[in-house]
């Protein structure tokens, strides 16, 4: 086998029209006084409470253009024309770089461009134009409107010292929060309703579930409620009894705090993110030089494999008398991926001994047990991770090393760690249909809790999930195109896949203001989601 495989997969072709991101042209200010009402709400302090989608996060960074165009920003442009407001202060960065310092040390990397190859291929990369300057042991003073702390999971609202900036560097604390936390044992919500608010948004729960769908998996569904949230892992999925009542809190708070108007905002769902729906399960195409030369001999390898594999695990449960999880790449269509599921059982040992009992030596029947005794080839229902374009047909180097120590050569190792192809890829790069049913039956739970908030406190409800799946099926036309969920030309996601762009902030901040309208009998003007922009090309990069 070639062990130098080329990278077979590029994220996409993309035409660069309609893709710079821009501040926002509001409408022509006017004497607004007859046209538009507050109706029953009163919109004079607004605060913003949430996580990085409330903060205006975008292209895997917080940069000030991200923070103008953020939904919270955009709504008190349009509050202001309606009453008159107070300002609306934002904990703004110190560049449009994005990344963070901490004394003096790069902590986070800068913002995702769009960078365009000599052939035109584009692919998100670092930008490079300048570097981070803002540190993070630079406390900002003074109130802030929007709370939005990228990072945040629900419980993070409420907890002390979540803005220390002591415990940045070991995660005990947000760097972001650490800029302008009022004190270093200060809670974002106690901050939040220090400042007697008149009116809250709440965006709050996608990272209780989204740090597990974006590693992969790799954590555990909090299912017991009396676990503490203090003892949860970093990509834990949180329990939806702790969401439910850490959520209610949180509201009861605001509402306590003189906001007795508000809206809150429910949790997308992964499949509707083009994180998890860009990578196709089958991209390993016979007609890429790279791979195609190759398929005779992996299948001759893999046959060795097949009959034992079928005889040890059968027919596939999902597809009776379909599918079996023998590998086997077509010579005429794209083939799927060989991926590693940690919930099939495990049968690494029986393998093993078949493969002895058929003739194959010992020492290499005992890698291959270990390597494809969790292994299958991925189907339409696995979701790859858009991270996983740049490992699919790269020789693993870590198995590399770890295969040469069992004692094989660099040769034979370089052969059985192909990425997708001779090695099952990690856990961490694939969300199996196991894993996503945790996801869906926890963001059920967070949004139906939501939506319950919401109606016992007279408050305003946005369902951003029914939003989302609006973009990625036929997508959300406004005056000059379509919106949809595709990755980089979609216009709603922003380089990291998980993210809005200005232009899908927007067309969130209309539909929290025909909320609001419906809610509270009020006149609010919305944008023209058109004047926003999407992504940026840069060749600033490396």
């Amino acid at each position: 086998m070639n062990t130098q495989m080329k990278k077979y997969y590029l994220y996409i072709a993309l035409l660069a029209v309609g893709m710079v991101s821009c501040e926002p042209e509001f409408e022509d200010q006017v004497d607004d006084s007859d046209a538009y009402s507050s109706g029953e709400a009163d919109f004079s302090n607004y605060v913003a409470l949430g996580n990085s989608l409330t903060a205006g996060f975008a292209d895997n960074a917080l940069y000030i253009t991200g923070q103008q165009n953020s939904y919270p920003n955009i709504l008190a442009q349009q509050f202001a024309r309606v009453q008159e407001t107070e300002d609306f202060d934002q904990p703004l960065m110190a560049d449009n770089a994005g990344g963070l310092l901490l004394n003096g040390s790069v902590f986070a990397g800068t913002r995702l461009v769009l960078a365009f190859d000599a052939q035109g291929n584009a692919t998100p990369r670092a930008y490079t134009g300048s570097q981070p300057s803002t540190e993070i042991t630079n406390r900002l003073t003074g109130d802030y409107n929007n709370m939005g702390v990228p990072g945040a999971k629900s419980f993070h609202l409420l907890a002390p010292g979540y803005g220390n900036v002591a415990g940045v560097a070991t995660g005990a604390a947000n760097p972001y929060f650490a800029r302008f936390a009022s004190a270093d044992e200060a809670t974002v919500i106690g901050d939040a309703a220090a400042q007697n608010p008149t009116f809250f948004s709440l965006w709050i729960g996608n990272n209780d579930v989204l740090s597990f769908a974006t590693s992969g998996g790799a954590g555990v569904y909090q299912d017991d409620p009396t676990v503490s949230p203090a003892n949860y892992g970093p990509n834990d999925i949180t329990n939806p009894m702790v969401f439910a009542g850490v959520y209610s809190g949180l509201v009861e708070t605001m509402i306590n705090a003189g906001a007795e108007e508000g809206v809150l905002i429910n949790i997308p769902n992964v499949t509707d993110v083009p994180y998890f729906t860009t990578v196709p399960f089958a991209p390993l195409s016979p007609a890429n030089p790279s791979f195609g030369p190759m398929i005779p001999t992996l299948n001759a390898t893999f046959a060795q494999l097949n009959p034992a594999l079928t005889a040890l695990r059968g027919v596939s449960e999902e597809t009776p008398g379909e599918s079996v999880y023998s590998i086997e790449f077509s010579q005429s269509a794209a083939s799927p991926v060989l991926i590693h599921d940690e919930s099939l059982p495990n049968i690494s040992e029986q393998l093993t001994q078949a493969l002895i009992g058929g003739g194959l030596d010992p020492g290499l029947a005992t890698i291959y047990g270990m390597q494809y005794g969790q292994a299958r080839q991925a189907t339409a229902q696995d979701l790859l991770v858009l991270t996983s374009s740049s490992a699919i047909g790269q020789v693993n180097t870590g198995r590399v090393a770890a295969l040469m120590a069992m004692g094989l050569t660099q040769e034979q190792a370089g052969q059985l760690s192909v990425n997708g192809v001779t090695y099952p890829m990690e856990d961490h790069l694939v969300l199996v249909p196991s894993e996503q049913a945790m996801i869906s039956s926890a963001t059920q739970a967070y949004n139906q809790a939501i939506r319950g908030i919401a109606e016992a406190n007279g408050l305003a409800f946005v369902d951003a999930a029914a939003i989302l799946q609006e973009t990625a099926g036929g997508g959300i036309p406004f005056d000059g195109g379509v919106v949809t969920s595709a990755f980089a030309t979609g216009g709603a996601f922003s380089l990291d896949g998980v993210h809005l762009t200005p232009r899908g902030y927007a067309l969130i901040a209309n539909r929290i203001i025909e909320a609001i309208n419906t809610t509270y009998g009020a006149s609010v003007p919305e944008v023209n989601i058109g004047n926003y922009g999407t992504v940026t090309p840069s060749q600033n990069v490396n």
